[in-house]
């Protein structure tokens, strides 16, 4: 497990603007305790591999795409990879497992376990909604046997490909479909005719706070690195309830930020204002993220969050070799999908997301504001997890509001 090194702050004044944490009372925690199993059932497993493989994707994400805004929800890819690898020979299989994480498992029944996860976590009141599927080209003989193998673990059958726009419309309807309407448009173009395997993942999240926020936006600045400040609707709230810490080795101040039906978002802001959030990035695992939601401590400040509204789009199959599956591409080796030579094209990817000022509690209604401040207000990470799991759903680097586009 990370050693992490959080200053638990009471009683008195953080002031984020200025990234400094006025005098007071503060508690080292963590150490070289003896390590202690985290995930101790196959559910809270499949959730750290899940997961541990969202943060790995998404570090060669912000790598890739450095100091612009990026966006993943890694269970959806999660879900369409592993659907991918039923169709590889035991080598090849393997391989895709370990970059999936899955090599730490050792469960018997793994497909069954994704497939209860995906379940859990796509509850009508955690506000997310996931779509995963392969798609396949007629130009390569295809065994039905793996198409009835997807449909019967997964309950959706891969795509068998025509070629040109029609196949773009059906893939944009099942997406639409399978989202609630929520994502459109998920291919802007037509999968090329020169192409063997697409993978079609695709997530939409509401965020639903379990405390609301005022219900008037306010336009504040946001600050940028080396840049002038920009104007953006910020949700804002007075002694709202939180758990807060100071990670002094990472440079930043972590938040966890109850949502409803046991959903949490986490939000790691640096103490400068750069948009250099390496450190942060590296740092991330499922067992550090776990053990902050048991290091942080519950505190009521004035909480300035910006109001996010956007979609985000990309090609993830370039990534992949940052994975570790750089043999992988050029020899797949998916004997249980055809005889013949075959390749992963595209891992096309796409998430829209929605924060809005609505819970279902009011903050507490004294009449004096706490002394404490977290006002989000310059380049972060954040990521939304599912409690009990503790899986990854969403993940994302915002270095300019200003730029989210819908």
């Amino acid at each position: 497990m990370r050693r992490t090194s959080l200053l638990l702050v009471f009683g008195f004044i953080l002031t984020f603007t200025q990234a400094q944490v006025d005098t007071g009372a503060e508690e080292e925690t963590g150490g070289e305790d003896d390590h202690v199993e985290l995930f101790t059932t196959p559910t809270t497993k499949m959730g750290a591999a899940t997961s541990d493989f969202g943060y790995n994707l998404f570090r060669a994400l912000a790598s890739r795409e450095a100091a612009t805004n990026v966006f993943l929800a890694p269970l959806s890819v999660s879900a369409a990879l592993t659907q991918l690898s039923m169709g590889g020979s035991e080598q090849a299989e393997r391989q895709l497992h370990r970059a999936l994480r899955y090599h730490t498992l050792q469960d018997p029944q793994l497909h069954r376990t994704l497939k209860d996860l995906l379940a859990s976590v796509k509850t009508a009141g955690k506000g997310l909604s996931l779509a995963a599927r392969l798609c396949l080209t007629r130009r390569i003989r295809l065994k039905q046997e793996f198409f009835d193998l997807v449909e019967q673990q997964y309950g959706v059958r891969p795509k068998t490909l025509q070629g040109g726009a029609k196949d773009m419309k059906e893939v944009n309807d099942w997406v639409s479909q399978e989202t609630s309407n929520n994502v459109q448009r998920f291919l802007a173009k037509p999968l090329p005719r020169n192409s063997f395997i697409h993978t079609v993942s695709a997530a939409h999240f509401t965020g639903k706070w379990t405390t609301r926020f005022g219900t008037d936006d306010q336009m504040m600045n946001f600050q940028l690195d080396g840049g002038t400040p920009v104007r953006v609707p910020m949700m804002q709230q007075v002694n709202y309830p939180m758990k807060l810490g100071v990670d002094s080795d990472l440079g930043c101040t972590i938040a966890q930020i109850s949502m409803q039906d046991d959903v949490s978002m986490f939000v790691f802001l640096p103490n400068d204002v750069t948009s250099n959030l390496t450190l942060m990035e590296d740092s991330l695992t499922a067992e550090f993220v776990q053990d902050l939601s048991m290091t942080l401590l519950p505190a009521q400040v004035t909480l300035t969050l910006p109001k996010m509204k956007f979609s985000y789009s990309t090609d993830l199959q370039p990534l992949l070799g940052d994975l570790g599956l750089t043999d992988w591409l050029e020899n797949p080796d998916l004997e249980k999908i055809s005889s013949q030579v075959t390749k992963l094209s595209t891992v096309n990817h796409k998430v829209v997301m929605e924060t809005v000022p609505e819970g279902n509690q009011y903050p507490s209604p004294s009449s004096t504001p706490g002394h404490l401040t977290y006002r989000v207000d310059r380049p972060f990470i954040y990521l939304i997890r599912d409690d009990p799991s503790g899986a990854l759903l969403f993940i994302g680097r915002v270095v300019n509001p200003k730029d989210l586009r819908m």
